[in-house]
């Protein structure tokens, strides 16, 4: 059976001068692209249009008739997929900022070098694969069911999840633990929702945010004249929350004196004022969050230990997203999916490699840093997908190791790129380079084990790690497809993955 040839990739060139046509042509035509022409913006967005779309269109800001900005604009209109890199001689800010505020992939300078060029139409190319392949990627959730915001399947949210329903039918005082950024408002929220407070108001006050002299004040209100710049009389949050659910966030950080009040609330349900003699009654749910460790706080008597034991009635402690590798697909859509409602991003997708990228990254900021990293990274993105190239520069270094890891060493025996020339010194076409050969599984686990012969960590462990973070990434996150793959059950990826 004959082999079935591969088409090679279409290039139009858009530009209303000649020379500059040809010269780029020639060099993109040496690496065996495709080169389409258009003398004029008007021309080359019928081209576009006209179809197939081109994989990569270079397109001039300067040209008689419509501008190449404004040309950029009906093409990305028409088709938002479509990949633009603008030329320019004059690279001057306004150029730039405009080039990436209408969706161009890059600009390059005239004269061109080449090598730059060639190098910035294989990432382009790249880029417009990895968009073509996450054409039929599909949301892992259904962003309405978690209108809690709390995501996530994994065994250890399943037990999260549980606690919450146990303990919205009374009125138990809840102690919740876990680092920053691990969600610990939400679970205190979907705590009041589901509670017969949820009728009644919930307010969150972050200890943390207040300074001493004024936590007491914010808390429980204070009389007209009781200090400096004390003009009226004013409830505190206390009084403000009467029947409801206050949440006590960072509760690590109060002052001692203050923490004796808040036992009083507990204990007798009562507050009194700052410089206020009135004691008054109110009805309200504590829950309270810390991410400090409060047993070494009460040794050390620097949180009352009382007090604990009033707050640590039922504790749930929120994993970090290290411990919930799983979890991390279905969190990626639900953000994507409200960034899409809410209209902030039209970015709807995810690349599998990006994903790998994702769920690999061990996330000290937890899901607070993912969030932003896929807001910052949805804004930045030219397509409907983020790629791997819209990650931020330390999560896309720790990709570029993880291929290198398998890649084939390079030959040194390789021409070096051309020289920096000007177009109209473009050498003849060449002939195009061999793909290099996909490394072998062989040559795969020798690399492997050059690479960590020196690390600590066990070489099978590392492995199984990355084998599983793999698979998971693959599949979207669908655990029962993901154990397939691996030829393990549901239940022993799921062990790996805690494990990872």
């Amino acid at each position: 059976m004959s082999d079935v040839p591969v088409k090679s990739p279409t290039i139009l060139v858009i530009d209303d001068d000649a020379e500059i046509r040809y010269s780029l042509s020639r060099v993109l035509s040496s690496r065996g692209y495709q080169v389409a022409e258009a003398p004029s913006g008007e021309q080359g967005i019928a081209l576009v249009k006209k179809g197939p779309p081109p994989d990569l269109v270079f397109l001039d800001v300067r040209m008689g008739g419509m501008s190449g900005i404004e040309a950029l604009q009906h093409i990305r209109s028409a088709n938002p997929r479509q990949l633009v890199v603008l030329m320019t001689a004059f690279g001057t800010a306004q150029t730039a900022i405009e080039a990436m505020k209408y969706g161009a992939f890059d600009y390059v300078m005239k004269p061109f070098d080449p090598a730059k060029v060639l190098a910035l139409a294989q990432n382009a190319l790249k880029a417009h694969a990895d968009l073509r392949a996450v054409g039929d990627y599909k949301p892992t959730i259904n962003a309405d069911d978690y209108r809690e915001g709390i995501v996530g399947n994994s065994p250890v949210m399943q037990d999260v999840f549980k606690v919450i329903g146990q303990v919205t039918a009374s009125d138990v005082t809840v102690m919740i633990t876990g680092e920053s950024g691990t969600g610990k408002e939400l679970v205190a929220r979907g705590i009041w929702k589901h509670s017969h407070r949820a009728n009644k108001p919930f307010i969150a006050v972050n200890c943390a945010a207040i300074p001493d002299n004024l936590i007491e004040s914010e808390l429980f209100g204070h009389e007209k004249g009781s200090f400096t710049g004390a003009t009226v009389q004013r409830l505190g949050k206390f009084e403000l929350c009467d029947g409801g659910t206050i949440f006590l966030d960072e509760i690590g950080d109060m002052a001692l004196a203050t923490q004796t009040k808040i036992l009083r609330v507990l204990q007798q349900g009562e507050i009194q004022r700052v410089g206020g003699t009135e004691t008054i009654r109110v009805d309200v749910r504590i829950i309270a969050a810390t991410n400090k460790d409060l047993e070494e706080m009460v040794k050390s008597k620097t949180f009352r230990e009382d007090l604990y034991y009033r707050l640590n009635v039922v504790r749930i402690r929120m994993p970090p997203l290290r411990e919930r590798g799983e979890d991390i697909p279905q969190i990626v859509d639900f953000c994507l999916q409200n960034l899409v409602k809410q209209k902030k991003t039209r970015v709807s997708k995810v690349s599998p490699e990006a994903m790998a990228v994702l769920v690999r990254h061990r996330w000290p900021g937890n899901v607070r840093e993912l969030e932003n990293v896929i807001y910052r990274s949805a804004v930045i993105a030219q397509g409907d997908a983020i790629l791997v190239k819209d990650l931020p520069v330390e999560l896309q270094s720790a990709a570029a190791e993880a291929v290198a890891a398998i890649a084939p060493a390079a030959d040194p025996t390789a021409s070096t790129p051309d020289e920096v020339i000007a177009p109209a010194e473009v050498a003849p076409a060449a002939v195009v380079p061999p793909v290099p050969p996909v490394p072998s599984l062989a040559m795969a686990f020798d690399v492997i084990f050059d690479q960590l012969k020196t690390n600590e960590e066990p070489v099978l462990a590392r492995v199984e790690r990355e084998l599983v973070i793999r698979a998971l990434a693959a599949d979207a996150g669908d655990e029962t497809k993901a154990a397939k793959r691996l030829g393990l059950t549901k239940a022993a990826l799921q062990k790996r993955a805690r494990e990872t």
